[in-house]
């Protein structure tokens, strides 16, 4: 009998019906999981709020709330949304599997549930959420300005950094009406002519507007987009290619350039002091200085003039 994926993996069953509670349980656990039972959508709700599963199992039809809401309002908090849901679900018809994909899950089985398929799935989808999470975990580490958006304009994921960029603009990245009009009519305006280079911008009362620069489709449904101010935008560039920099030295040189203190520093890019004290010493190398002034008025003057790199 085959392993699911990791002996901790933990499953959040939710069905209303004691006998596939039962039998489900059983199967799950021969399959080498963990697994956690709730027999309505109000008490699976309160079990994900102290622990977070690696995969949810939820019934469509349930009396009170029923798994579709149940799979919306998880999705909406934090912690779950990259959990992938499936549906346990008797509805064939395509209305029903439509609504239940529309709701946040991933997949669906149709009652009477087959085993075999069952540990299939779970183990695709717990291989494909964990790719997607270790992808999003290497690029918080990289230090980006980054925000995925949905096709309808919900934001999927974004990145500390850029979480605290939007704070410092006075935008709610969890709550972005402007942030989805924009990224929608985006869209729509530029049609099938979608390519990585373009962008839309965002007006932010506190402060230059925000530039949301187009990087590429990932995972085949999320846009994901580089953030900046309108004003900053670019700069890293100008900086990377006048002084031969790799990317983190330029943006280590650019917040040099702006007064920013090595500690500063390591906070705005997710870095360790030691981290921005080693893109430093190849910083000075590079440009042929012995301190961060030198540097900095060097930076200053490249950027003043990039027209003439």
């Amino acid at each position: 009998m085959s392993r699911i994926e990791k002996e901790q993996d933990i499953v959040l069953l939710v069905d209303d019906s004691p006998e596939s509670l039962g039998f489900l349980t059983t199967a799950l656990e021969q399959a080498g999981v963990t697994v956690l039972v709730a027999r309505s959508g109000d008490a699976a709700l309160k079990i994900v709020e102290r622990v977070t599963p690696d995969v949810v199992l939820m019934d469509a039809v349930m009396p009170g709330l029923d798994g579709f809401e149940t799979c919306q309002r998880m999705k909406a908090l934090a912690p779950l949304t990259h959990v992938p849901i499936i549906f346990m679900t008797g509805l064939t018809e395509t209305e029903h599997i439509v609504h239940a994909l529309e709701s946040g899950g991933v997949d669906y089985l149709s009652k009477p549930i087959n085993v075999d398929e069952l540990r299939a799935r779970i183990r695709v989808h717990l291989a494909n959420a964990r790719r997607a999470q270790s992808a999003r975990i290497a690029l918080d580490a990289a230090g980006r300005h980054l925000v995925a958006f949905g096709t309808e304009g919900a934001v999927l994921w974004s990145t500390p950094q850029a979480n605290r960029l939007l704070e410092r603009s006075g935008v709610d990245a969890a709550q972005q009406p402007e942030m989805s009009r924009s990224f929608v009519a985006w869209r729509l305006g530029e049609g099938d002519r979608l390519s990585p280079g373009g962008g839309f911008e965002l007006d932010v009362a506190a402060s230059p507007g925000l530039q949301f620069a187009y990087l590429g489709v990932v995972g085949g449904d999320e846009y994901l987009f580089r953030l900046a101010r309108a004003e900053e935008a670019g700069q890293e560039e100008i900086l990377r290619q006048h002084f031969g920099l790799t990317l983190r030295e330029s943006d280590v040189l650019l917040w040099i350039a702006r007064g920013k203190s090595n500690k500063d520093i390591g906070d705005i890019l997710g870095l360790s002091p030691r981290t921005v004290n080693k893109h430093l010493e190849q910083v000075y190398t590079k440009l042929g200085v012995e301190n961060r002034a030198s540097a900095a008025i060097k930076a200053i003057q490249a950027l003043q003039a990039p027209f003439e790199l």
